[in-house]
């Protein structure tokens, strides 16, 4: 039997995927039109790094430059044992779409004026790191206010389910 030190929680499995990181912000603060499922492209001491279940989706979003979508401004953090090899934590990551995905997404943007965010990245099960990302809207604060009423009211109906029974 082993047990783990210093009392780190276990990333929960989904039929084969193991979850790096949950942006959970991103949908108190957006609401999701669309999801998507991209590549990244990494460095070898990124992988590491995410293997060891250590990033930060929270101030990220994605951008187009050139024709191609970017992840800006997500926190990989160095992987110690790499040495001068190392990466930079907070570089922009290529994101790996079809062309169809991409135009999609640029014109959502562009047209509509919605904003692609990261929901969660993860590991698949072959083993390769895949991000979720969705373009969404930006809430307003009585948007908020009502999705967390909604939120409160559902947990004291189901509350109220239990004990009539």
């Amino acid at each position: 039997m082993s047990s783990k030190a210093g009392g780190a929680k276990a990333p929960r499995k989904e039929s084969g995927i193991k979850v790096i990181a949950d942006n959970r912000r991103a949908r108190h603060d957006y609401e999701i039109m669309q999801t998507f499922e991209a590549g990244i492209e990494l460095k070898g001491s990124e992988v590491k790094s995410l293997r060891g279940g250590r990033t930060n989706l929270a101030e990220a979003y994605a951008a187009m430059k050139a024709g191609e979508l970017f992840l800006i401004n997500s926190n990989i953090p160095e992987y110690r044992e790499a040495n001068r090899f190392n990466h930079e934590p907070k570089r922009p990551r290529k994101l790996l779409l079809h062309k169809k995905e991409i135009a999609k997404l640029a014109s959502g943007v562009q047209r509509d004026g919605l904003t692609i965010v990261p929901l969660k990245m993860f590991f698949n099960p072959r083993g390769r790191c895949k991000v979720d990302i969705a373009l969404a809207r930006g809430k307003k604060l009585h948007d908020k206010r009502e999705a967390l009423k909604e939120r409160s009211w559902d947990r004291e109906r189901a509350r109220l389910m239990r004990e009539k029974g």
